[in-house]
């Protein structure tokens, strides 16, 4: 089958190292839960040499974790020395080494010169030769050189897709010689100390160049029957390529027969470009029947990971292949224990029981309804102290005398005399206190209970009507000396005065007339104990005649 130079291209590869390739294992993840056929063991052809190996930890990683267990190179079929001892082997074998159940896959080339195009006729020549044991020392250099790295279960590959026209190592030339030579090598490399090599027979699918039956070297040096399909003819569906001679069916038929286990060492796309179908159905198959291994070859324009122009078929084989991600574990409902809360009594703490501080309601004297010839006595108010005693415009100021005042007298009341407009008569003056010497600085006033003063015993005059008219805006005091300003003082209810006894011949003053005066005043009498509270008053009229009317009313 017509093929680009894929087993050429890493020539040029060095030996790697130990540490890289510990690193590469380290990088792949672990396995974890994995979809069906993960029994079977898969991987991919990623490149010949060391970057093969660097690239498989990366791979595992796209498809979500699966583990990758196959590792599938080529060597080099442009000379015999890179045949028999390939200077990349080294890295494989480590990779391989790392875990027991993975498998290192390599495939064997029968001659040097393998994709030159070599001519029928050279090809037959070298058949005979190989037959005839010419190149045995090749194959038993190889054998040594994978027992001594440490993999002597290597499944090897040789003289893959023989049934073609294309590799120096192709059947059609010579199809009988070519099973001895075939056999020659198998029983060359089995005879090398510690080898436990498994041979794969795998002819490219569908006839091709020549049936690949015709190609069977026996069961005895046969341990795999493997076979390479790629999307392409013959054969368009899937179903072409499984019914037609040669095909994926006959080739499960015929591993069957033989008593061999099955693998799919090459598997692609190729013809038909992208194309999802094919994937999907080849999976399917492949999950069906169980081979030992399959390796896709993931380079354009086979691949799905490394080669960008197949993202269809890149899904699909991500979707068949990645581990299925568990869903989520439902939480057990655990039932929280109901732990009772022991009930503390809450401490009675007594309320202390303060005593309420008793304040003394002050006395106030009740008024007195005055009786027509008993003399009644006035209610003392006491007089704050304050700074400074005012001067009363009408009185001179009198010096502070340094004794103490004497207890107040209480004013005489006079009989009660009806209401009248009549004028009063002036009273006769009480002896004024001694003025409280000044406290440099002022003492708010403490509220002190007037105590009850008993009468004077002596008789207090009648008042006799004096026919001048005092003043109505000055009132008279109790005493002569300075009034000090009056501080409001909480006033008692009255109480309900009984009306007074007529006077049987009373004198009711007449007022006269101001000579040709325009302002009538006439004073008020409101009774001798509240006019002591509010004062002596008057109510005065004005009235205006004009200056030169002369009219006089009465």
């Amino acid at each position: 089958m017509p093929r680009p130079h894929r087993r050429l291209a890493s020539t040029c590869i060095g030996t790697v190292t130990a540490g890289l390739l510990a690193t590469g294992a380290a990088l792949a993840a672990p396995e974890k839960e994995q979809p069906k056929g993960s029994d079977i063991a898969m991987g991919a052809f990623l490149d010949s040499g060391q970057t093969g190996v660097a690239r498989i930890p990366q791979l595992s990683r796209w498809l979500g974790g699966k583990e990758i267990r196959v590792g599938h190179t080529y060597l080099p079929g442009d000379r015999w020395a890179r045949i028999e001892n390939p200077d990349f082997l080294e890295a494989w074998a480590q990779w391989r080494r790392a875990r027991p159940e993975r498998l290192f896959v390599l495939n064997v080339p029968m001659q040097e010169h393998n994709e030159d195009h070599v001519p029928d006729r050279e090809v037959a020549r070298l058949i005979r030769a190989g037959a005839e044991g010419e190149f045995d020392h090749h194959f038993e250099q190889l054998a040594h050189k994978l027992v001594e790295l440490g993999v002597p279960d290597t499944v090897i590959v040789l003289g893959w897709e023989m049934n073609g026209a294309t590799y120096t190592h192709r059947c059609a030339p010579d199809p009988e010689g070519w099973k001895e030579y075939w056999n020659r090598i198998v029983n060359t490399m089995r005879s090398v100390p510690g080898q436990e090599f498994k041979f794969d027979f795998a002819p490219n699918r569908g006839s091709d160049a020549i049936g690949w039956t015709a190609c069977y070297p026996g069961d005895d040096v046969v341990d795999i029957v493997g076979m390479d399909s790629y999307d392409q003819a013959p054969g368009k569906t899937f179903d072409e390529m499984v019914k037609q001679p040669y095909g994926l069916q006959k080739h499960v038929d015929f591993a069957k027969a033989h008593g061999k286990a099955i693998s799919y060492p090459e598997w692609g796309l190729f013809r038909h470009g992208d194309n999802p179908t094919y994937v999907q159905r080849m999976l399917k198959w492949i999950e069906q029947h169980k081979p030992l291994y399959h390796t896709i070859t993931d380079y354009c324009p086979h691949g799905v990971w490394q080669c960008k122009q197949n993202p269809r078929s890149a899904k699909a084989f991500r979707a068949a292949l990645a581990p299925e991600r568990p869903g989520p574990v439902p939480t057990p409902v655990i039932p929280t224990p109901v732990v009772p809360t022991p009930v503390i009594p809450t401490p009675v703490v007594p309320t202390p029981v303060l005593p309420t501080p008793s304040v003394p309601t002050p006395q106030i004297p009740t008024p007195v309804v005055p009786t027509p010839g008993i003399p009644v006595p006035s209610p003392v108010v006491p007089s704050p102290q304050i700074p400074s005693p005012v001067p009363s415009p009408e009185t001179p100021v009198t010096s502070p005398s340094p004794e103490p005042a004497p207890e107040p007298v209480p004013e005489p009341v006079p009989s009660p005399a009806l209401p009248s407009p009549a004028v009063p008569s002036p009273e006769v003056p009480a002896p004024a206190p001694e003025p409280v010497p000044v406290s440099p600085e002022p003492v708010e006033p403490s509220p002190q209970v007037p105590a009850p003063e008993s009468p004077s015993p002596e008789p207090v005059p009648e008042p006799v009507p004096s026919p001048a008219v005092p003043s109505p805006q000055t009132p008279v005091g109790p005493g002569t000396g300075p009034s000090p300003d009056p501080v409001p003082v909480p006033l008692p209810e009255p109480s309900p005065v009984l009306p007074p006894v007529p006077d049987p011949d009373p004198v009711v003053p007449k007022p006269e007339p101001p000579a040709n005066s325009t302002e009538w005043c006439v004073p008020v009498n409101f009774g001798e104990w509240l006019s002591k509270l509010v004062g002596r008053q008057s109510v005065c009229v004005k009235v205006d005649w004009g200056k030169d009317s002369g009219f006089w009313p009465w």
